[in-house]
Order: structure tokens, then C-alpha cells, then sequence
């Protein structure tokens, strides 16, 4: 029953068996981010004034500095010991979710899953500034793909698992739902597929209902239904766009060049000083340590001065910069949406200083500012604006959001040429995310749904006879074992040959037609490697694979065929099937995947 799922998941209109998946991955993920928020918020309680999670500006200026420095320590510290005991460097983040998309076939592992969850904790409940949604993203995409990969699932599934888990995770950190939906297509996926939307909905779902159940199922920030005050304000919307966009790109410029300029340093040392640059930071104004949701909540009611405000942009910007630049293990939404209100904060109380009693509350422009630095950061405008209606339960949001968000994202992408924070550092590691057409017609489908099980071994050396009989069972393909010894170094070297079972069976039809007798014939022993026919050299792929990986090991090993194998072995009772070089032109090139299958 597994063996069939699987192969029905290798196609293309599996929608059934992924909206299953889906959900189940959305309890999963969810499961995990309660458990995640739980021991940072339980940690946070036992220390923090008041048990409130958020009150790291009431602690003395002593344990504002020391803790976040402690906290970089002891996290560069557990890094860096991982790190020597092998296993390459320690990767962490929606980056890294990005990356293993990309180039390891969706394969996320449990090593990096279980330091994300162990450093982010550190570094959130330390007071660093960063978010805890980019972890969270990390560990619901990381706990759907390990799931999928325990299951043996086919790679083109388990790519949806990953978009599913990360949806879920937004969902269940934000109590955003759709925003949840709306970010694992536009930043993870990149792209708006009717079939990826059902399983991933579906998870978003399935998240928040178990995080409303734990946390209930009230909005993040608390804040009176405010609204434009007239259309004459739209204009100002423009600034307020540019301003933004120009504050989105500072942040990416600034994040990218300190990535790459600490990349060399000892993990432990730029981790120490993370922490260490951020508690100074910390000293000077505590609004910025920790997820600062509470400071959000501020700006939108109007709680905060001009003054107070620009220094919550600046030495937010800097100290999220800092820390996630030497590579605290954080995320950068929760930040991107505290540098977003401040500003907005700013730029409302300067439209009301102009005009007193025309303007919208300084509140608005917060809500405003905070979606508008979202979209131009993460290049997802959609997202953004879903997360800002969402955020704030207030529909009066969505016009006037539409104009700001837009016009901040143009100004981020095209005025000062940034792209996507997340694409922008992974390109700083000197990797790329490949997103052509192409490339992600192939990676929705599986070797699995492709292959042609119709092929029969033979070893190099048969007579016509047991030739013949190898036919009787109407093979397309003949798998030609070579196990002969050409030299002493090259003994017990086979290689495998595909050969077309027409060409053969013209052979055959031909040699007895030009022999006396049919017993000479019979015995008569034949070489399948020197009959006329053609031939192609094969290579090995298992079959969790998808078409994308086929044609790149085609193009790595130079060949035209592969054997599908289920355990990536060239033993006999592992093949399973082959997928040739025209079997994969031929779903790019119709475009209709669903009607290749075997």
C-alpha cells in the first residue's frame, strides 16, 4: 500500500495524497513551534520583571549588556564544538531551507533541525535581536522533509512538504493562517501552483488550529480599527513607500556585507561578538532586544515619541544586522516588522505635526510601515499585506497597504537593485536558486511516474535461443551486463549497456533467416555489444528522485539513460524501470506532465 502511495506521489495530480500530507504536516509543524514557543516564553517568564515575556527594557543596564553577550557564547561555543566534530559547517535559517531546495533535492537534516531549535532558543530567550518566525520556518519546513524522507516519499512530494511545513510554521508563529499560505509560495516555492495550494492550505490550517487551541486565537497586536482620514492621503503613501524601500535596502546592503566579510572568523568569536555589539546596543536603548512585538503594539497605539522612535530604527537595523550577519541563529521578519512600525511611527507623527487633525493616527502609519518593510525585505508583497490584515484584524489596512507595500518593494528592487533578503544571502555563500520554467516543471515530478518498467537483463555473451526467449516477455529496453575481464586491473568491473529490445530482435530475425540450419542457429552464441543496435551507456538514480535530478545526472555522467533503482544499486532486483534523456525533453516540451506516465 506504501509502495503504491508512492508512486502515485511521483506524478504530477496526487492532489489527494498530498492534501493527506499536508495536513499531517501541519500538525507536525505545528506541534513543534508550540513546543518551541513554550520553552522560550517558560524561560522568559522566570527571569523577566513581571513574568512578561517582553520586558527586557525594565532589566538593569548590567544584565541588558551581559546577557545577550553570554548568550552569543554559549551558543558560538556549542556551534563551534559541533563543528569540529564534523559533519561540515553549522547552516541554519530560511536561507538554509533555500538552499536545500535547491541543490539537496529538499532533503533538510536532523543535525541542523535540532541546532536551530537548541541556538534559537538561546538567542531568544538571551534577548538577541532577532525573530522567532525564521527558526520557526526552519523547523516546520525541516520536521515535514524528515517526515518525508522517513517515509521514503518521492523527492517532487516531499518539495511540497517543505513549502507545507514553512506555511505552517508562519501560521502557527504569526496566527496567520493565509499569510502562512501566501509566504510558502511567494519566498519558499516561488511560485503559485493550483496543486501546491490544496496540501499547503491544508497545513496552515491544521497549524493554527492547534496553536489557537494552546494560545488561543486572538491577534497578535491589540490595536483600535484606525483608518485613512481622506484619499488626500494617498499621495503621502508614496513617501512613506520610497522612505520604507530605502530603510529595506539599507538592511539587505548592510546584512549582506557583513555576512560575507565575517565568514571566515571562527564561529565562536563572531557569535561572542554578536552578542557582544548587541548588549552595547542594548544599553543605549532596550527597545530593541528580544522579538519587540511589545514596541509594535506601542507605535500602533501612539505610545512613542519622534525620539524614541528613530532610535528603535536605527539601533534595530544595526543590532539585527549584527547579529544576524555573524550568524546568530534568528530571524529577520519579526525585526523587519519592529524597523517597519518605528519608521512608520516616525513619518505619522510628522504628517500630524504638518497637519493636525487631517491625517490618519501615527498608529496607522505604524501598521502601514510595518507591512511595507515586510514586502520590500522578503520581495513578497502579497504576503506582507495578508500578514499586516491578519496581524492587526483591521480590513481598513488593505487599500492603503496595497499603495505602500508596492511602492516600497519597487523601490527596494528596482531603485537600489536589492533582491529578495534571503535570495541576496544566499548568493553571499556563492549559491543561487535555479527557478526557471524548466526547472520547476521537472521538480514536480518524480522519476517514479516516468520510468518505463518494460526491460529485461541479459548478459553480454547469450545464444539466439535463450535471446529469443528473453523477448517472448515483449521488453522495450534490454539491460546488457558487462562483467567481462578486459585487464587485470579492470576485473570485476561491470558496466551496464541499454540496449533497444527492436534492435534485437531485427538481429535475431535477420541471423536466422541467413542460417542453413535453425539448431546451428540456436547454438550460435552472440555478442550484444557488437550486434548492430544502439546502444547507450547507463547510469544509476533511485527512485525518490525527480526528473530535474535525472537530466542533471545525465548531463554530469554524459549519458543518455538511467536506471531507476530502488536503494541506488545496479543489483538486478533494485531496478525498477528507465528514464531516458527523451522521456524528460518530452515533459518540458509538452508542458503536460500528467499524461507521461508508465
Amino acid at each position: 500500500m506504501l509502495k503504491q502511495f508512492r508512486r502515485r506521489l511521483a506524478g504530477v495530480d496526487a492532489l489527494p495524497q498530498l492534501a493527506v500530507l499536508g495536513l499531517l504536516s501541519g500538525l507536525l509543524a505545528g506541534a513543534v513551534i508550540i513546543v518551541f514557543r513554550l520553552i522560550i516564553e517558560y524561560a522568559q517568564t522566570r527571569f523577566l520583571p513581571g513574568g512578561d515575556t517582553e520586558s527586557y527594557e525594565q532589566l538593569s543596564a548590567t544584565t541588558r549588556f551581559l546577557l545577550p553577550t553570554a548568550g552569543g557564547l554559549a551558543i558560538g561555543l556549542i556551534f563551534h564544538a559541533v563543528q569540529k566534530m564534523g559533519g561540515g559547517g553549522v547552516q541554519v535559517g530560511i536561507v538554509h531551507v533555500l538552499e536545500r531546495l535547491a541543490y539537496h533535492q529538499s532533503h533538510l537534516p536532523l543535525r541542523n533541525f535540532i541546532l536551530q531549535f537548541v541556538g534559537a532558543t538561546i538567542s531568544l530567550i538571551s534577548g538577541h535581536s532577532v525573530g522567532r518566525e525564521g527558526p520557526g520556518v526552519h523547523l516546520g519546513a525541516a520536521s515535514s522533509s524528515l517526515m518525508g524522507q522517513w517515509l521514503r516519499l518521492p523527492n517532487n512530494s516531499i518539495q511540497t512538504l517543505v513549502a507545507c511545513g514553512a506555511a505552517a510554521s508562519i501560521a502557527a508563529s504569526f496566527n496567520t493562517p493565509i499569510a502562512g499560505v501566501i509566504f510558502a509560495m511567494e519566498v519558499i516555492m516561488m511560485e503559485y501552483t493550483i496543486a501546491g495550494f490544496a496540501p499547503i492550505i491544508l497545513s496552515a490550517v491544521s497549524a493554527t488550529a492547534l496553536t489557537r487551541f494552546v494560545f488561543g486565537a486572538e491577534p497578535a497586536f491589540t490595536v483600535p480599527p484606525l483608518h485613512l482620514a481622506s484619499l488626500f492621503e494617498l499621495p503621502y503613501l508614496l513617501v512613506i513607500g520610497l522612505v520604507i524601500g530605502a530603510l529595506a535596502a539599507l538592511f539587505i546592503t548592510s546584512l549582506k556585507w557583513l555576512t560575507t566579510f565575517s565568514s571566515q572568523m571562527i564561529i565562536w568569536q563572531r557569535l561572542t561578538l554578536a552578542g557582544f555589539l548587541t548588549g552595547l546596543c542594548a544599553l543605549l536603548v532596550p527597545e530593541i532586544m528580544g522579538v519587540g512585538y511589545d514596541t509594535v503594539n506601542q507605535a500602533m497605539l501612539g505610545q512613542l515619541g519622534v525620539g524614541l522612535l528613530l532610535l528603535i530604527v536605527l539601533f534595530k537595523i544595526m543590532a539585527t544586522t549584527i547579529g544576524l550577519g555573524l550568524g546568530l541563529p534568528g530571524g529577520l521578519i519579526g525585526p523587519t516588522l519592529v524597523i517597519g512600525a518605528a519608521a512608520g511611527g516616525v513619518l505619522g507623527l510628522l504628517a500630524e505635526a504638518v497637519f493636525p487633525g487631517q491625517v490618519a493616527s501615527p498608529g496607522f502609519y505604524a501598521m502601514l510601515g510595518m507591512g511595507a518593510m515586510m514586502g520590500a525585505t522578503l520581495q513578497a508583497p502579497l504576503a506582507a499585506l495578508l500578514a499586516m490584515l491578519e496581524l492587526t484584524a483591521n480590513p481598513n489596512i488593505i487599500l492603503p497597504g496595497m499603495l505602500a507595500v508596492v511602492v516600497a518593494g519597487i523601490t527596494s528592487s528596482h531603485l537600489f537593485r536589492c533582491e529578495s533578503v534571503f535570495l541576496t544571502l544566499l548568493k553571499a555563500r556563492g549559491l543561487d536558486v535555479r527557478n526557471d520554467p524548466i526547472t520547476q516543471l521537472l521538480r514536480k515530478v518524480g522519476v517514479a511516474s516516468a520510468l518505463d518498467p518494460a526491460f529485461i537483463h541479459a548478459d553480454r555473451i547469450i545464444d539466439i535461443n535463450s535471446a529469443k526467449n528473453l523477448l517472448k516477455h515483449q521488453p522495450q529496453w534490454v539491460i546488457v551486463i558487462d562483467n567481462s575481464e578486459t585487464n587485470e586491473q579492470e576485473a570485476n568491473t561491470k558496466t551496464n549497456v541499454l540496449l533497444l529490445a527492436s534492435d534485437l530482435a531485427n538481429y535475431l530475425s535477420s541471423q536466422t533467416q541467413n542460417q542453413d540450419e535453425e539448431a546451428e542457429a540456436h547454438a550460435q552464441a552472440i555478442d550484444l555489444l557488437d550486434i548492430p543496435a544502439q546502444r547507450e551507456t547507463l547510469a544509476l538514480i533511485n527512485q525518490q528522485a525527480t526528473l530535474q535530478q535525472a537530466l542533471d545526472i545525465m548531463d554530469e555522467k554524459k549519458v543518455n539513460a538511467l536506471c531507476v533503482s530502488i536503494h541506488q544499486t545496479d543489483d538486478a532486483t533494485d531496478i525498477i524501470g528507465i528514464v531516458t534523456r527523451q522521456t524528460v525533453e518530452s515533459h518540458y516540451r509538452s508542458g503536460i506532465t500528467g499524461k507521461h506516465k508508465a
